[in-house]
């Protein structure tokens, strides 16, 4: 066994011999390496001369003391120097520590801070919260990465993350809590400014595609306007004459009403696709998305003799999602599926299907007999501004698959033997709410 003393052997001597004791802490390191610490007491004894005869020695091991408190002291430092907010509190909510992070965070000094309760960081309308959390926890659960907002010093409001902790005693009862804040104001702009910016480059792909459909989309609703005129001009007769009849005239107008209707619901359809910015997530039911675009595309797909069969289950539950980006998705992939099958010889039939998948997904697919996925190239057929179309973008299917990831789903596509291709996205039944 080596020992370290904490100073020349020579110098412990002289103060034993001079003041008949000496006190310090001895590093012993054992042959396997460990090491062990002990507060030693090192005691002179003298025979009846006055002589040196003995030295009387007593340790006792501090080593878990001195790790215990080297770990204090470097967790200390991690507090101290982070630029994290680190707070405790009572279960009462009183704070009782702060360090430099969450000055900076929110303004108040340790002193400031200290001996008040918690709620002077928390805005009006979210002091709910901090009951919420006290319950969570009382019930032996952390609360990890809670994203919410508080209040500075000077009134302004800052979003944060929160990580939250009990703090135990030695028989395991929750004394105190501590609490980890990091300020994430600029992530959560950056996140808002990318999320327009998407919006934007939907927006443009929306417009791009919808501008290639002009022609179609004009007859679309040049049809139920005209049927609307004739049945208008056809209720006018019927009253105009010498004996006017009602009944028949009444039929006309109702048809005039319905085709009106029609016209209405298209260039709705329409408006919504051109629609600019950022959309909110509501219950959606996929049939009906796939119906809205069928309606939209069925003359794109008459102009080049494309048929249509759609097999949509009957049983599925809605879904909670932004209705245009789902619309957007099924016109990219129906549009492509059309644009791979007007040069092909035969029959071309698209089939665009729904039905339950595992794991509480809906399984959606767009299956064409077109010209099948480009050779040694479909791995890229998803990056943005690779394109086969020499008046392409290149932006719908990146920013399809964009759209499904965003909704927890997943967008493939596969070759359809003999020919042409199929375009499938899965899409969560169930949103996850967060902790």
């Amino acid at each position: 066994t080596q020992t370290v003393f904490p100073a020349p052997i020579d110098q412990i001597n002289a103060e034993l011999l001079a003041t008949g004791r000496w006190e310090g802490e001895l590093t012993h390191t054992k042959r396997d390496g460990t090491q062990v610490v002990v507060a030693s007491r090192w005691s002179l004894q003298r025979d009846e001369r006055g002589l040196p005869t003995a030295i009387l020695e007593t340790n006792n091991d501090i080593t878990d003391h001195k790790q215990a408190e080297e770990a204090q002291l470097r967790l200390g430092a991690i507090v101290s120097s982070s630029d994290d907010a680190i707070i405790s509190k009572t279960l009462e909510g009183i704070i009782t520590s702060w360090n430099a992070g969450a000055q900076r965070i929110f303004g108040y000094a340790a002193e400031e801070a200290v001996g008040r309760p918690i709620t002077i960081l928390i805005p009006s309308d979210r002091q709910d919260e901090e009951s919420q959390i006290i319950e969570r926890l009382r019930r032996g659960k952390s609360v990890h990465h809670f994203e919410t907002v508080r209040v500075r010093k000077d009134g302004q409001q800052i979003d944060v993350s929160l990580t939250i902790s009990p703090i135990k005693d030695a028989n395991g009862q929750i004394i105190g809590v501590s609490k980890i804040a990091r300020d994430i104001t600029d992530r959560k702009r950056a996140a808002e400014a990318l999320r327009r910016a998407e919006a934007d480059l939907a927006h443009v792909s929306r417009a791009t595609t919808m501008g290639e459909l002009t022609a179609s989309l004009a007859h679309e609703v040049n049809q139920p306007i005209t049927a609307a005129v004739t049945n208008a001009n056809t209720c006018v007769r019927w009253l105009a004459g010498d004996t006017p009849n009602i009944e028949e005239a009444r039929d006309a107008a109702i048809r005039s009403a319905k085709d009106g209707t029609r016209a209405a619901e298209i260039i709705s359809r329409i408006r919504l696709l051109f629609k600019k910015g950022i959309t909110e997530r509501e219950l959606v039911d996929v049939n009906e998305v796939i119906r809205e675009m069928f309606v939209l595309l069925r003359g794109e797909a008459t102009r080049y003799s494309v048929s249509i069969r759609t097999d949509l289950a009957t049983d599925l539950p809605q879904l909670m999602a932004d209705r245009v980006q789902l619309q957007q998705v099924m016109l990219n992939l129906i549009m492509n599926s059309i644009d791979a099958m007007k040069d092909v010889e035969g029959t071309r039939e698209l089939t665009i299907k729904s039905q339950r998948a595992e794991n509480e997904q809906l399984l959606m697919s767009v299956t064409d007999s077109g010209v099948g996925l480009p050779p040694q190239q479909a791995g890229d057929i998803f990056n943005a501004f690779f394109t086969t179309k020499l008046q392409g973008t290149g932006l719908g299917l990146s920013i399809s698959r964009s759209i499904i990831e965003s909704h927890g789903g997943r967008l493939w596509a596969a070759d359809n033997p003999p020919r042409g291709a199929s375009f499938c996205f899965t899409l969560p039944t169930k949103v996850e709410a967060p902790e």
